[in-house]
């Protein structure tokens, strides 16, 4: 009986823990040093991989995407990707696109601008139809707006509009890559429809609310996230190395003993977003914290 009792225990263990296990999400497409998308895949650490960026979109421009040293989508030469991403996603993992970024240049004008820009997005990259797709054939799992820049307005209509294609077969998964100072100042209203899957909020360059040795200010912004925003699942975003940043990058010593016990007991702790796949590559950081994830 006892040794029934002991079982019993360890399970409902494993399940409490299970139930709390997060996921790493990765950005990849800025380096060309970073290997492949299905070498970043093959892996094991990653379970969503973010594709940066769409970078120039919006008030009549010709949407460009930008992957770095990976290929030239002048040329029609990022179209072979879809093998790759086929096989992230046969993997389980969920791929998405990225638009915006820090240096890009987009702008939403109107309500009927960001619906033009959410048909562009579901004809070439999601389950639309075009003959100009990018990345080719493979249907991405959804988009994720990293929005540093253009126009506080309307990323609440795109959101929508996006979200509308769900209906038409295979959801379309919207993520966010915010700013960790609440609310943030483009995307703040966005978030706030309830729209949104997954947030994977920066706390890095931004010294109010990251960690700097104490715990305090990071708990606090994390605390009004989780609270704050109606989404699945909230992630602490953080640098993979100390040069990935300006600032906020976290040891994985103090990241595993005192970050992430303090946020995991979240009914909506997801996991942990790393910028990005290359400065991974560098210091192994996502092999070091996966098991405390």
């Amino acid at each position: 009986m006892a040794n029934h009792l002991a079982l019993f225990s360890s399970l409902i263990l494993l399940l409490a823990v299970g139930t709390n296990a997060g996921g790493i999400s990765i950005y990849w497409g800025q380096n060309g040093g970073e290997g492949t998308l299905a070498e970043t895949c093959s892996t094991g650490n990653y379970d969503y991989v973010n594709l940066a960026f769409l970078a120039t979109f919006g008030n009549g421009q010709t949407p460009m995407i930008n992957l770095a040293g990976h290929c030239d989508p002048y040329s029609n030469g990022c179209t072979n990707l879809s093998t790759d991403i086929k096989s992230c996603q046969a993997k389980g993992i969920k791929v998405m696109l990225t638009i915006g970024g820090a240096s890009g240049s987009y702008y939403l004008t109107s309500a009927a601008d960001a619906k033009e820009v959410a048909t562009y997005l579901w004809n070439n990259f999601l389950g639309g139809k075009s003959s100009t797709r990018p990345l080719g054939e493979a249907v991405l799992d959804g988009i994720d707006f990293d929005i540093e820049g253009g126009t506080t307005e309307h990323w609440d209509d795109l959101a929508k509009y996006l979200s509308g294609y769900s209906s038409q077969g295979k959801k379309v998964y919207l993520t966010a890559a915010p700013q960790c100072p609440f609310p943030d100042a483009y995307i703040g209203t966005a978030l706030k429809t309830g729209l949104f899957d997954y947030v994977w909020v920066q706390f890095y360059n931004n010294p109010p609310c990251q960690y700097s040795g104490g715990m305090t200010s990071l708990e606090d912004a994390w605390k009004q996230w989780t609270s704050e925003i109606p989404a699945t699942k909230i992630f602490l975003g953080l640098p993979a190395s100390p040069t990935a940043a300006g600032s906020g990058y976290i040891a994985v010593g103090d990241l595993t003993s005192q970050v992430l016990p303090a946020i995991k007991g979240s009914a909506k702790y997801g996991g942990v977003m790393l910028w990005d796949k290359y400065h991974d590559d560098q210091t192994g950081y996502s092999s070091s914290i996966k098991s405390h994830v």
